[in-house]
């Protein structure tokens, strides 16, 4: 027979780095902590005085739980009950881009009571959306969408006879019963129960967020299988993984006689065991077009109802919604394999640590803001493509390594605010990049490292959701925060620097003042939750909350991040700060490009 208990030794003994050991610990109860009895009652808010009707423990009673239309195992054929988180713990579901959208938005997002149609969590045609969509995914079984080690516990829970395999999610049963079940059933598993929220419980429950009908949920199964000797849970949430803990504290002390009950079964060895969850995000085509999709539709039942509530909840946005965006800079790109043997080119000393180093080579400038039609028309437009050929490379006091750059062919058109071409290759923590135009002296790079590559005109842009405004212009829209679409001199916000912009060989200097410093800041991934590693998953690891499903406040939130641009490094200065406005006769440059091209 096919034991997880054993299986499970294994993950802690450390042969699989999925679940973390730290956190694989029994917690039974502690005599010496006397608990509340928690109750189903306690969750039911639909019956008289808070509590619900009496209930029967029966596997009858308990398969109302469930989603699936099967029979539930005998009573006492039940030794061990596991039980499986779906979203990043089962599953690899697809998280709001941050390398897509500002911080206020991605909070926004994830909100079930700011759109119409309940946002990210809430809608399912984002989860129906996952990699090239739930046809043709269904067809080769949603292959590198799962957690692979925690989908081979499931198929062993399915070969364990005294077992009852569960998959628990707090998302909503009327709106993704149907599209969990279809993506569990390509990939082959089976569970004798699969519980979603309802919209009211089996003896009429309602459930303010996820983890009271999680809770609830558990309770049942554990009432029902009263010989079940362990549970094992599996969450990738740290506050869930907090709080199923608690709960089985709770549970076992009431079992215990700590609260003078008697009690209904004895106590229960239970293990929560946290995974570690992986970030994975949509195709950015694919996630503003969804995202879109759903702004279009608050926004005609906002038309349509008017001002007449259209949800129980206070906090939908009475207001039609546009999504905008932030522009931080405009420069030639650098494609990801020619940034890599640019960075070689930086002789940076030994004795530099690497967590002091920032590595960029990826743009050169050509205006940290919104480009002028006029600047837009020298450049060749966006999307234009330019060759360039490293000259030489130079080190500013031992924290700013660069490489000047000519264009290819030397008759070329360009511009630039520096002073002239160059490419910031790496950065010691400190330093910024508008100082790389103070270096006067360049070494030649030899005929092998004289590297000629393409690059692309793009703007490096983020965007957000804010509501419609029929005063402000397309230019002024670029622009989040409402103070800084003052007009007025650029000079205000970028010193000049050491020299004026520089549009090629044979130009005259100063037809365009350089505008110096480079403040536009980085709106970037910085290490959301995977290939940009860390921060944006959140979860008590900083940067975004992951905050998903109903378990969102629904108070007015404001998310602040830092965009730390750890995918490309494409920044120059300031992160968060918002590029200078710019005198309105300078319009926008038409044709804008295509989304997918800024990605």
């Amino acid at each position: 027979m096919y034991n997880v208990h054993m299986f499970g030794s294994e993950l802690r003994r450390g042969e699989h780095s999925t679940v973390s050991d730290a956190n694989q610990k029994k917690f039974r109860f502690s005599k010496a902590r006397v608990h509340r009895r928690v109750m189903v009652a306690s969750f039911a808010q639909g019956a008289p005085n808070g509590l619900a009707k009496p209930s029967y423990h029966t596997v009858t009673s308990l398969s109302r739980w469930s989603c699936l239309a099967t029979s539930l195992p005998a009573v006492d054929k039940i030794k061990a009950i596991h039980i499986y988180d779906f979203d990043n713990t089962l599953f690899k579901t697809p998280l709001p881009n941050p390398s897509l959208w500002n911080g206020p938005t991605i909070g926004l997002l994830s909100s079930p009571d700011f759109l119409t149609n309940g946002g990210w969590w809430h809608d399912s045609r984002i989860l129906a959306a996952t990699g090239d969509g739930v046809e043709k995914e269904e067809a080769r079984a949603y292959q590198g969408w799962w957690n692979e080690k925690i989908a081979k516990l499931v198929r062993l829970s399915m070969k364990q006879k005294d077992a009852l395999c569960v998959l628990l999610t707090g998302r909503s049963e009327h709106g993704y019963a149907d599209l969990v079940k279809r993506i569990c059933k390509s990939k082959k598993l089976e569970f004798d129960m699969m519980g979603l929220k309802p919209r009211v419980g089996p003896q009429d429950e309602r459930f303010s967020n996820t983890m009271q009908f999680k809770q609830a949920f558990l309770e049942a199964i554990l009432e029902t299988y009263k010989f079940a000797t362990e549970i094992r849970i599996y969450e990738d949430r740290h506050k869930h993984v907090k709080q199923f803990r608690d709960f089985m504290n709770d549970y076992n002390a009431r079992l215990s006689g700590g609260t003078g009950l008697a009690p209904t079964r004895s106590p229960i060895a239970a293990e929560v065991i946290h995974v570690f969850e992986k970030t994975i995000h949509l195709k950015p085509v694919v996630e503003v077009a969804k995202v879109q999709q759903m702004v279009n539709e608050h926004n005609q039942a906002i038309a349509k109802d008017g001002d007449h509530p259209m949800s129980n909840s206070a906090q939908i946005s009475r207001e039609k919604l546009a999504i905008k965006k932030t522009v931080f800079f405009t420069s030639y790109m650098i494609k990801h394999a020619d940034s890599q043997k640019l960075i070689k080119l930086a002789q940076i000393p030994a004795g530099v640590a690497e967590q002091d180093l920032k590595y960029h080579a990826n743009n050169i400038l050509i205006c940290p803001r919104p480009c002028p039609a006029s600047i837009l028309e020298k450049v060749g437009g966006m999307g234009s493509k330019m060759k360039w050929m490293v000259t030489g490379t130079a080190c500013l006091d031992n924290s700013i390594w660069a490489a000047c750059l000519r264009p290819v062919p030397d008759t070329a058109k360009f511009h630039t605010d520096n002073p002239f071409p160059l490419v910031v290759l790496a950065l010691r923590k400190g330093a910024k990049p508008i100082d790389a135009g103070k270096i006067k002296s360049w070494q030649p790079v030899p005929a092998d490292k004289a590297y000629v590559f393409e690059t692309t005109v793009r703007e490096k842009v983020i965007l957000r959701i804010e509501p419609e405004d029929p005063r402000e212009d397309e230019y002024e829209s670029l622009f989040a925060n409402k103070a800084s679409k003052r007009k007025h001199n650029a000079d205000d916000e970028y010193p000049r620097g050491p020299k004026e912009s520089y549009h090629g060989p044979n130009s005259q200097r100063g037809s365009f003042r350089g505008r110096g410093g480079y403040r536009g800041g980085s709106a970037n991934s910085r290490g959301y939750r995977g290939g940009a590693r860390g921060a944006a998953r959140g979860r008590g690891r900083g940067g975004f909350s992951y905050r998903s499903l109903d378990d969102v406040d629904t108070r007015n939130q404001t998310f602040g991040v830092d965009y730390d641009d750890s995918q490309a490094n494409q920044g120059f200065g300031g992160q968060g700060r918002q590029p200078p406005t710019q005198p309105a006769a300078h319009g926008r440059p038409g044709g804008t490009a295509d989304l997918g091209s800024y990605y």
